[in-house]
């Protein structure tokens, strides 16, 4: 059985979300999707199920789609599935779940890449953020949700372009300081075309070698940033004077890519995993990437997680491409590109168990 892609809309208060998906949800090639939305409601969680010709939608008005409220994720999502299985709504291939203004997505790609119930029928397609043309450089100054929402991106999608205040140069760059390997889009009025939003997920395994290239986008990470990692200091603050805005808090993200030619044992790995998430889980917003285990050369392991999470290991049936080399992103917060891979490496080559301790220590804050 195929899995059901599933696509995460977020994006901040007023970005014009909800607009775009109702454009979307217009599109022929889009009939056939089932939508959840996540909004601020004066009563407990309650689900809705508004069925007609042409799409499903589940209101969750639990205010939040954060920890308290997972399990109501799982139980929705089975219970849409269980529903189209029986035929008491029309079948639809593709889940759509629109986050409140407020969100943090992190919540959300846990319950998809964690939970065995699902994994066995959803497949995580992608992270859409929505970001308002004229007032996105300031939200992103003022609120570090929408700095968040930006950085787990696959999809960065520019709203109100066309309004003669809009700002989408100065915005553009600093998404792209923020985010390289997010794919960036404009929308005008709601209006695009899906197939540029969709099909973002590495989890769609039947293009496998173009779609690791497309989903890595290490390319991307290491042009942008280099060995040194985040460089703001060529890019506009968004206000207009070129300096520096000391309350930018996306001075905190950092966007990298780490290669490394030779395999790597399992048990090592695994160890950096551990120790990764055990210190500094809350600040690694998102990994993915394909491993070469030493154990297993000829089938690359692919791993994705987000904070503290990570999807069980995907193993692959062979290499995208004749580079074998182990090819990790990764976005964090308050943490150097420097010390990941100084434990990376602490815990992949031959070291005293005394050096291997002494580097798996909690990284300074300062990053």
């Amino acid at each position: 059985m195929s899995l059901i892609p599933v696509s995460i809309l977020t994006g901040f208060l007023g970005s014009g979300k909800t607009t775009l998906l109702r454009h979307l949800l217009s599109r022929p090639e889009l009939s056939d999707t089932a939508v959840i939305v996540n909004e601020f409601g004066e009563v407990g969680l309650d689900h809705v199920l508004v069925a007609d010709s042409e799409e499903q939608i589940v209101e969750l008005n639990s205010g939040c789609l954060c920890c308290t409220v997972r399990w109501d994720l799982v139980t929705t999502l089975d219970t849409l599935f269980t529903k189209r299985e029986s035929g008491e709504i029309a079948p639809f291939s593709r889940v759509v779940i629109e986050t409140t203004g407020l969100a943090d997505p992190a919540p959300v790609l846990h319950t998809l890449m964690n939970d065995p119930k699902l994994a066995a029928r959803f497949r995580l397609d992608g992270v859409i953020t929505v970001i308002d043309g004229v007032n996105g450089l300031a939200t992103l100054d003022r609120h570090e949700e929408a700095v968040k929402q930006a950085a787990v991106a696959d999809r960065l999608v520019i709203t109100k372009s066309d309004l003669p205040e809009a700002k989408c140069a100065a915005l553009e760059a600093r998404l792209e300081n923020l985010n390289p390997g997010a794919r960036q889009e404009k929308a005008v009025l709601g209006d695009i075309a899906p197939d540029v939003l969709f099909g973002a997920g590495f989890y769609a395994l039947e293009e496998r070698g173009e779609n690791v290239r497309r989903w890595l986008q290490e390319e991307a990470y290491r042009a942008t940033h280099g060995e040194g990692g985040h460089d703001h200091d060529h890019h506009e603050n968004g206000h207009g004077d070129g300096g520096h805005d000391v309350n930018r808090h996306d001075d905190r993200i950092r966007a990298f890519s780490v290669v490394r030619e030779e395999p790597v044992s399992v048990a090592g790995f695994t160890l950096f995993l551990e120790l990764l998430v055990a210190n500094r889980g809350p600040d690694i917003l998102r990994v993915k990437g394909i491993v070469n285990i030493e154990e297993k050369p000829e089938k690359p392991a692919v791993i994705h997680g987000v904070q503290h999470l990570f999807h069980p290991v995907v193993w692959m049936d062979d290499w995208p491409d004749a580079d074998r080399s182990t090819r990790l992103v990764f976005i964090t917060r308050d943490v150097s590109q420097q010390w990941i891979e100084k434990l990376l490496d602490s815990l992949t080559a031959p070291r005293e168990a005394a050096e291997v301790a002494e580097s798996s220590q909690p990284a300074d804050k300062a990053g």
